[in-house]
């Protein structure tokens, strides 16, 4: 899911202790920065984050190769989902995942295109669903929650889930990244 709304991770108050929240800059090319920001805002579920950036840097490295990127991922519980939920998509409850776009240029987003000269946006990720999806599809949830990191920077790449078609596309996109991530690093140790 897209939308183009104010910041959420922005607008929020600043770390407090239970968060672990850090963000790095690196070079990609010639005077390249970019920047990846991870937060964990859920209150019951410790995440390494330092893997889990490693896991990140690895996927944006093979989706934007060389391009610049200004991501924010976010971790929280199923009642600041269904928050954020209701008040930028209008949908009721809880999700596992909402990608916010901040770079996206009006109309695009119905198939997957080159990649934009900098990745700009915020993946929030829900735990307490991959928990519960954990359970239902017999994985783990560090395993759910690469699959949703995934499909945020899939829709950030331009994917759409809108449809069954398009639906299908992502889905085999997905499933062929969190393959090749799962082959190179132990999602286990996330947590």
């Amino acid at each position: 899911m897209r939308k183009k709304p104010d910041p959420p991770g922005r607008a929020r108050r600043p770390a407090g202790p239970r968060e672990a929240q850090t963000a790095k800059t690196m070079r990609r090319g010639p005077g390249r920065r970019s920047s990846l920001t991870l937060v964990n805002r859920h209150p019951g579920r410790e995440v390494n984050l330092p893997a889990l950036r490693r896991i990140a840097q690895a996927l944006l490295r093979e989706t934007w190769p060389g391009c610049r990127f200004d991501l924010g991922i976010y971790m929280v519980a199923a009642a600041e989902m269904a928050r954020l939920n209701e008040t930028f998509l209008r949908h009721s409850g809880s999700t596992d995942v909402i990608t916010f776009d901040y770079a996206q240029s009006p109309g695009a987003g119905a198939q997957p295109g080159p990649p934009p000269a900098l990745l700009h946006g915020e993946i929030l990720v829900c735990l307490d669903e991959a928990i519960s999806q954990a359970r239902r599809f017999r994985t783990t949830w560090q395993s759910e929650l690469i699959r949703y990191v995934v499909h945020g920077v899939l829709h950030l790449r331009g994917y759409d889930d809108r449809s069954h078609r398009l639906r299908q596309q992502m889905k085999k996109a997905e499933d062929g990244l969190v393959r090749r991530l799962a082959g190179r690093f132990d999602f286990g140790a996330l947590g």
